[in-house]
């Protein structure tokens, strides 16, 4: 996984940060980083930190459904991994957990402008993905409303192979940008295994803290999957190290390469009011 920071690990990045190059570990007080530009689409939109949050460990964003309406509870994204309760194990799921956790609510410069509050997980697991999506305590209307910020909007499609795409980290207030590579079949890491994952192309060299954080199509300005893992040493199908499998069992190892699990597959799972109803037609993702 692009690990949440907790502990020495954290410390240790953050001692990093103090003496190393910015690009490598930017700390919260750093001006934004971006990996250096390209040519634009003529299409393409601007694409800033306005909507993603910071949280204790990792990266996020408030999201909204095509159908959500202004006065439904908001909801934050982020992974399965993020949990404050830990990595949920293979096969496990989370529903409708009471939750507290505290977001960092970043605008468009990454500055933060306020703090949100969960009222529960209404969604967790690390289960053929590895997403986390927390209900709020505020509406989408109350957060514009006290904020200036709008939600960021689930693409309902299916991102397309070679589209540009940019990560925005909230945890480290910076934002990287590439293209889809491609897609693995399955993506296997330790125990956990995840279906048709996003690989990136090598520009999104993602790192510990951006596990979380939307991945925006920069045609849409629409959030078509969420950052979660990448190899780092080489190694095998182990944690930290993904491998791709296809679907003759065939195995391939991508160094430096790093991933995303893709979003389009929430929307049919959220119900008007914003619920989270795994029952709804068209709603693959894992039950408990």
């Amino acid at each position: 996984m692009n690990k949440p920071l907790t502990g020495a690990l954290l410390s240790l990045l953050l001692l990093g940060a103090a003496v190393g190059p910015a690009v490598a570990a930017p700390t919260a007080a750093t001006a934004p980083t971006t990996t250096p530009p390209t040519t634009p689409a003529a299409t393409a939109v601007a694409v800033d930190f306005a909507g993603t949050v910071a949280l204790s460990n990792c990266s996020g964003s408030v999201v909204r459904a095509p159908g959500s309406g202004p006065n439904d509870l908001a909801l934050v994204l982020s992974n399965g991994h993020c949990l404050e309760s830990g990595f949920p194990a293979a096969g496990e799921v989370v529903k409708d957990r009471p939750s507290s956790r505290s977001f960092s609510l970043l605008n468009s410069a990454g500055s933060k402008v306020g703090t949100l509050r969960a009222s529960k997980v209404a969604y967790a697991t690390m289960t053929d993905t590895d997403i986390s999506i927390y209900q709020l305590t505020r509406t989408y209307a109350q957060i514009q409303s006290q904020y200036g910020i709008t939600a960021l909007t689930l693409d309902g499609a299916r991102p397309a192979q070679g589209s540009a795409i940019k990560v925005v980290s909230g945890y480290w207030k910076r934002i990287y940008s590439c293209n889809v590579d491609g897609f693995a079949y399955r993506l296997k890491e330790g125990d956990w295994t995840w279906k048709d994952s996003v690989r990136y192309t090598s520009a999104c060299n993602t790192i510990g803290g951006t596990s979380g954080s939307p991945v925006i199509d920069t045609a849409t300005g629409k959030v078509v999957a969420v950052n979660n893992t990448g190899n780092e040493d080489g190694a095998r199908c182990t944690v930290n190290n993904p491998c791709e499998v296809d679907q003759n069992g065939n195995v391939t190892v991508r160094q430096g390469i790093n991933y995303a699990q893709q979003t389009y597959i929430v929307v049919p799972c959220i119900a008007p009011g914003n619920k989270i109803d795994l029952n709804r037609p068209g709603c693959t993702l894992p039950k408990p």
